[in-house]
């Protein structure tokens, strides 16, 4: 059997993508299980933020037409990119389990803390949104590129610090470079964050992936994602949510963004794992309301 799975072609998108193969190749012997790299709209422009690009789909348009086209079986994303849309000839075959959800700070090498004279390195406005309530005394700065990149822009003195998620430092064998964590109570991170998410065509073979899909993240991230969906956002909105497994009840935390009133409210649901997405879209409703706690 051979089984080609598809990938944007950035280290970190890379070292994803192959622990899904490695698990396809143990958990299927014999199987020719090969990657195939493509470059996405996301990965070529560089000198803007992604809200002011379109936002959605940026990461993923090149992978659709790759899978369209059977020049792979299936792709893999970090779920956090992927848009709350997915076209019906290809669904989502899983999700992986949750790695560390948390954004973190990282600091110049050498440095214990933010250097507070230069700007926060982020070019998410969710992350930025909740940081200025933290910490009212930052400035920030866009700042995109890989990984390696960033991390260069930020030790040649550039920034006084980056915000980043501690997944990709961890996946990347860069946990060394995490100079403080930010809980998810303190800044809420975007929908999937953490979670690898395959995608295939109708013609999926969801088995392939037993053992590698996870159920109850797949419940938490079909919360958030419909929490995000309802107030119409795409993967660079400033809307936020993390759902989490307590005692057996989905516990939700949201951020909803008004563009009009350049508000942002905060707010958190709680329900059973069959009545998650439903919770979900309450809690939207909620805060798209006026309800919830104001930043």
């Amino acid at each position: 059997m051979k089984i080609t799975i598809g990938s944007r072609d950035s280290k970190l998108a890379v070292v994803q993508a192959e622990m899904v193969i490695a698990f396809l190749r143990g958990a299927h012997p014999g199987s020719d299980v090969q990657l195939a790299t493509f470059k996405t709209t996301g990965d070529k422009i560089l000198d803007r933020r992604l809200d002011q690009i379109g936002g959605k789909g940026l990461f993923v348009k090149e992978l659709d037409a790759a899978l369209r086209a059977r020049e792979c079986d299936y792709t893999v994303h970090s779920c956090k990119d992927l848009p709350m849309e997915v076209p019906d000839d290809l669904p989502l075959v899983c999700f992986s389990a949750r790695e560390d959800a948390r954004d973190v700070f990282v600091f110049p090498q050498g440095a214990t803390e933010p250097d507070w004279t230069k700007p926060i390195g982020t070019s998410s406005r969710r992350r930025e949104l909740q940081l200025r309530v933290l910490f009212p005394e930052a400035t920030f700065a866009s700042v995109r590129g890989n990984l390696q990149t960033r991390l260069r822009k930020l030790d040649e003195g550039g920034y006084g610090a980056l915000v980043l998620a501690a997944a990709g430092l961890k996946r990347m064998g860069l946990a060394d470079r995490i100079g403080r964590y930010l809980s998810v109570d303190e800044v809420i991170p975007s929908a999937g964050q953490g979670v690898l998410a395959v995608q295939g065509r109708i013609d999926a073979e969801p088995a392939l992936f037993d053992g590698f899909a996870d159920g109850d993240t797949a419940v938490c991230v079909q919360a958030e994602r419909a929490f995000v969906a309802r107030l119409d956002g795409g993967c660079s909105s400033p809307i936020a949510a993390h759902a989490q497994l307590v005692d057996g009840m989905v516990a939700l935390a949201g951020l909803y963004y008004d563009e009009e009133t350049q508000q942002a409210r905060r707010g958190r649901a709680q329900g059973t794992m069959e009545d998650a997405v439903a919770m979900a879209r309450d809690l939207a409703d909620r805060l798209r309301a006026g309800e919830g706690e104001t930043l």
